[in-house]
């Protein structure tokens, strides 16, 4: 009959000269301790070269896990460094990890798994770990992919930044939009991480002459960096960040009269919706609302005018009806409103160009 011990060298498929030692549970803090050494005297190689060598020193490590039931795993070991004639000191592998990960390889599959259908902060929540740890194991294999893949067929790509809400690390993600994957995620935002892309997206055969598209947000710095780096290609503002914009405008108008009107209050997320996602409740509250004559409601009806921009297909009926929709922002009298309509304006021919590619960053947006 197997012990704890045989149980979890067997199980973390351990061979021989590693094999678990110890294994302890705390129920308070609902997690697992796993030890594994070497058995003792058994010789360690080379990383680089695979000659047998002397232990230089051991330096304890330790590795997430993947969860044991609801017990979070964790794996600890005096990992030696090898002292090898050739190569100098070097630590030696383990099976269970790449190096330089804080992980085992059976969780980073198992993360990997799991953004390929979920969003990335989802999946760090899920498996309990902060985002920027979770993107460093994306990098770490979206790099690994790059050396395979080539980009000599790509015409379309999406970009959008995301960060983690500690400590506001940003990573900029870039996406064949044709094919919805993401082919290349690097630390930073603006134009730094365009002229990154550039360099990888050349070295891996592709030619930045032959990418006609690009969706990005209205972001300054991402302007520039596709204008000095991607200059041939056409620039798409994605419509989803245009309304964000618009949304933040009309919340803006809410904000500045619900000082006056009480009636107001607890309303900020009808006015995101489309009255075709609204409850009966919400309809009511807005159809009683209207009787009043509202700043807000004035807002809500300029921005939806905006999102029929967006369902025109002729190019030339839908540059006329945002001419109409500018004029009619700029004089309604909200500054918040009028200030939206000449940020459109400032991005005119970026949002035109949606009518003639309809091309978003919706599969990026699912991403992050």
């Amino acid at each position: 009959m197997f012990n704890q011990i045989d149980l979890f060298t067997d199980a973390l498929g351990l061979q021989n000269p590693w094999k678990v030692t110890d294994v302890s549970f705390d129920v308070n803090e609902s997690r697992v301790d796993i030890r594994i050494a070497r058995t003792k005297g058994s010789k360690v190689k080379c990383p680089v070269c695979g000659k047998e060598c002397s232990v230089h020193d051991s330096k304890e490590r330790t590795w997430r896990h993947l969860n044991f039931f609801q017990y979070k795993a964790f794996i600890h070991c005096k990992v030696s460094r090898c002292n090898c004639e050739e190569h100098e000191v070097k630590q030696v592998d383990v099976p269970w990890a790449r190096e330089g990960s804080g992980f085992t390889l059976l969780f980073e599959a198992f993360a990997m798994t799991l953004v390929r259908n979920m969003p990335v902060n989802a999946v760090a929540k899920m498996i309990g770990i902060y985002s920027d740890r979770l993107w460093r194991i994306i990098d770490h294999y979206v790099e690994i992919a790059h050396t395979s893949v080539k980009f000599n067929d790509i015409t379309s790509i999406g970009i959008d930044e995301t960060s983690n809400k500690r400590g506001h690390d940003y990573i900029t993600l870039f996406v064949d939009l044709d094919e919805s994957k993401v082919i290349y995620a690097t630390e930073g935002k603006g134009a730094s991480t365009i002229a990154s892309f550039k360099e990888t997206f050349e070295n891996q055969g592709g030619e930045i002459s032959k990418i006609e598209h690009v969706s990005c947000d209205m972001s300054p710095a991402f302007i520039s960096g596709i204008s000095k780096n991607i200059p041939d290609a056409k620039v798409i503002y994605d419509k989803f960040h245009v309304i964000k914009r618009i949304n933040e405008e009309v919340n803006k108008v809410r904000r500045a009269e619900v000082k006056e009107n009480d009636n107001l209050k607890g309303t900020r997320f009808i006015w995101l919706k489309n009255p075709e996602n609204l409850t009966n409740k919400q309809l009511e509250e807005i159809a009683s609302l209207a009787k009043t004559n509202l700043k807000t409601l004035r807002a809500y009806n300029i921005k939806l005018s905006l999102q029929e921009f967006y369902k025109i297909t002729d190019s030339v009926a839908a540059e006329a009806h945002l001419k109409k929709w500018f004029f009619w922002a700029t004089h309604s009298r909200l500054q918040p409103m009028i200030d939206a309509a000449y940020f459109i304006k400032r991005h005119w021919e970026g949002v035109l160009n949606y009518t003639t590619t309809r091309i978003t960053n919706g599969v990026l947006e699912g991403l992050v």
